[in-house]
């Protein structure tokens, strides 16, 4: 087990990890980043996660209605996905155990995933207004 100067700097040090990689979206975009989606590639259609790199980069802008025309649910899931990080950093910091996860309504997270799939499956259909869902897709009626 490890002590807690041990787990503190461990978790400065991620923190910091994150600060970089945002540094390098705010200042690189989305587009100067040699990562793509294999999914969009092998199939030609969006995952539910198609659009959160520009969404990001227009978080970090202060561009939120932008993040969300790229993104919606992203834009939804991402201050939970942030509390839960946050929470399960600083129980792991004061504990050095997972008292997070137990706390968390299997439910909740079933309901979740759910909502990411026929999120993923929905805003690739070809009809109005589930065209809205796909990257930039809401730009036509803004």
């Amino acid at each position: 087990m490890q002590s807690r100067k041990a787990r503190i700097c461990l978790s400065v040090c991620v923190a910091a990890l994150a600060c970089a990689g945002a540094l390098y979206l705010y200042f690189m975009g989305p587009g100067n980043i040699p990562l793509v989606c294999v999914f969009y590639e092998t199939t030609g259609l969006y995952c539910p996660g198609c659009g959160a790199g520009r969404a990001c980069y227009s978080i970090l802008h202060g561009r939120f209605l932008e993040a969300f025309c790229y993104n919606p649910l992203m834009m939804i899931l991402l201050p939970l996905i942030g509390m839960y990080i946050a929470a399960r950093m600083v129980d792991w910091i004061v504990t050095g155990g997972n008292h997070i996860d137990r706390k968390i309504n299997v439910k909740f997270l079933t309901w979740v995933l759910v909502i990411v799939v026929v999120y993923g499956v929905v805003r690739n259909l070809p009809v109005f207004p589930f065209t809205l869902l796909a990257p930039e897709g809401l730009w036509q009626v803004l």
